[in-house]
């Protein structure tokens, strides 16, 4: 009887896990360029205030960027022809007018995996509007953060191996085998990249706790840092050439998390003083309190002539790899 009850239950637990298999769907991979997105409308609807309200969010310029250029590049496609392939795409965002409550659903993994699709839905064109307009953020987030998940993992594919950095700062941060250790000084990196037209950039580096004093200014605080710094570290094409902030153009402050942790970040323009360069640049202040020390890495793209939004997206993705011991 016991050996009888041991096989009943053997049996039962292969049965289960043989349904479990059954019901869990097997997804394909998704594809697609990074930061573009399958817009799904009606035609009707992407020509007119849907569309153009879409659009306002979806391709957004950039801030800090030389010249607009939008948050993400869309392609639209009618419902009728989103089928087979066309469903694989990582990103999706699609609207259905008609019958179902005004609302914004975000789910992952509904075609292909990994994916991101964001539902709007409403009775009215105005319904649909008035969701998009006022889930701008979270619409965008979602997406934002897909795209950087990828990114990574793409990045993930070729790491570079240095390990003074981990030695030197307490610190690990994830850059592909295409970048190159330009210089390292009195813990001071500075990482970068040839591209087609110039150089994308990385400076990383420490600060006391006490540099900084969240009573005054921030923002001349955080220009004054990057600006000694650069100044001594980044050489110009001539002699008297050095790296600076660019004083016509505002930086733009906002407090976001970097490894858990609470981080300025800050967007601007650098120049090349008594030389013609110059292009965006995004500055990272991540206040380590348990070292007592702020942990600062920026990225900053030579590029002219070109856009610079994926270069700028890929310095974004690298620093978010960033873990502090």
């Amino acid at each position: 009887m016991r050996n009888f009850l041991y096989v009943a239950m053997v049996l039962l637990l292969f049965t289960s896990c043989d349904d479990e298999k059954s019901t869990k769907r097997i997804l394909p991979q998704s594809s697609g360029t990074l930061n573009n997105i399958s817009v799904v409308v009606d035609n009707e609807l992407w020509d007119g205030a849907v569309g153009e309200a879409i659009r306002n969010v979806l391709a957004a310029p950039i801030y800090g960027l030389p010249q607009d250029e939008p948050i993400f590049t869309m392609a639209q496609i009618p419902p009728q022809v989103f089928s087979d392939f066309v469903t694989k795409n990582r990103t999706i965002f699609k609207v259905e007018l008609g019958e179902s409550e005004a609302g914004v659903k975000l789910t992952s993994d509904v075609y292909a995996s990994p994916q991101k699709v964001v539902l709007v839905t409403g009775k009215t064109k105005q319904e649909i509007i008035q969701q998009i307009t006022e889930n701008a953020k979270k619409i965008v987030s979602a997406f934002k953060n897909e795209e950087l998940k990828e990114k990574q993992r793409r990045i993930n594919l070729s790491l570079h191996k240095n390990n003074s950095i981990e030695d030197n700062l307490g610190l690990t941060i994830n850059f592909p085998t295409a970048y190159r250790i330009a210089k390292e000084e009195n813990n001071v990196y500075w990482i970068r990249k040839d591209i087609t037209t110039g150089t994308t950039n990385l400076m990383l580096y420490t600060i006391p706790y006490e540099t900084i004093n969240k009573e005054e200014n921030l923002v001349n605080q955080i220009i004054k840092v990057r600006d000694s710094i650069n100044k001594d570290f980044i050489p110009g094409p001539t002699e008297d050439a050095y790296m600076i902030t660019e004083e016509a153009y505002a930086p733009f402050l906002s407090e976001i998390i970097v490894d858990n942790k609470p981080t300025t970040e800050t967007k601007g323009i650098w120049d090349m003083k008594n030389a013609f360069m110059s292009g965006p640049f995004v500055n990272y202040m991540i206040e380590d309190e348990a070292n007592q020390r702020y942990v600062v890495v920026e990225g900053f793209a030579f590029a002219p002539s070109v856009a610079k939004r994926d270069y700028m997206f890929e310095l974004e993705a690298i620093v978010k790899s960033i873990k502090i011991k």
